[in-house]
């Protein structure tokens, strides 16, 4: 099992691993989805392994200029929780 915060194992290693298993979507798929839906520019993803589960943590600028945070589930691309925030 892989831990995000295992010794040599940073997030890119870990998605990469993932990916390569064919454990979750990649994040192309997760950003077109998420940039269609939210309509927003997305400004930095974070990849995690929380409790078992693979998270895309992704914030995004919308057009009206707030920030919205996005939980993304890595395996099946569900939103899992957003939060936003005015500019």
């Amino acid at each position: 099992m892989l831990h995000a915060r295992e010794p040599g194992h940073d997030d890119h290693e870990l998605a990469r691993q993932a990916l390569e298993r064919g454990q979750v979507l990649p994040l192309r798929t997760v950003l077109e989805r998420v940039e269609r839906e939210y309509q927003g520019q997305v400004l930095k993803v974070e990849f995690e392994h929380d409790d078992g589960h693979f998270i895309y943590e992704i914030r995004l600028l919308q057009r009206d200029d707030r920030m919205v945070k996005l939980k993304v589930d890595a395996v099946d691309g569900r939103v899992l929780q957003v939060k936003r925030k005015e500019h």
